[in-house]
């Protein structure tokens, strides 16, 4: 959910000079519930769920199958931002990617997958696959600073969504 550089992001026509840099980040995320719980609870998806992430926007969601879904989603930081994304499910592995096919981040991809941590306790792994667009090639440390930027920036996320998890959880 990579929000800190959308409104320097535009989009990558055929005739644009904007370079695209890949930025991989990953980070984890502990949960106080079991693996299966959390899984279902993280692919559970609401039209509220911005609201759980401290983040103003909205979300349309469209069931494509069992294990497909796009989310259209309008965000507000600074200016109103749209973009789609592209989610599959892997139950098995309890796994998902989310793909943006439209957006400043068009086609990037994260990947989350739960991993159980004992009977009561799971586990977020994270990945991030940030095609990055600037106006030059960044340099080793300026995609050092976007990954770093990115990674609190979706991790804070996920510490809001770990306590709405766990409380909604336990009730």
């Amino acid at each position: 959910m990579p929000l800190v550089f959308i409104s320097r992001a535009r989009p990558l026509g055929p005739r644009s000079s904007l370079v695209l840099t890949s930025v991989k980040y990953t980070f984890s995320q502990t949960f106080s519930v079991p693996a299966r719980e959390a899984f279902r609870w993280a692919v559970n998806y609401q039209p509220g769920d911005f609201a759980l992430m401290g983040v103003h926007g909205k979300r349309e969601i469209i069931k494509l199958s069992d294990d497909s879904y796009i989310l259209k989603e309008t965000l507000h930081h600074g200016t109103a931002r749209t973009r789609s994304k592209l989610i599959r499910i892997d139950p098995v592995r309890m796994l998902y990617t989310n793909t943006h096919i439209t957006g400043p981040a068009k086609h990037s991809q994260f990947i989350y997958e739960i991993v159980p941590e004992g009977e009561n306790r799971s586990k977020l792994q994270f990945t991030g696959l940030l095609l990055y667009r600037s106006e030059r090639k960044l340099t080793k440390k300026e995609i050092a600073r976007v990954a770093s930027e990115e990674r609190k920036f979706d991790s804070d996320i996920w510490k809001r969504l770990a306590r709405a998890m766990k409380a909604d959880l336990r009730n």
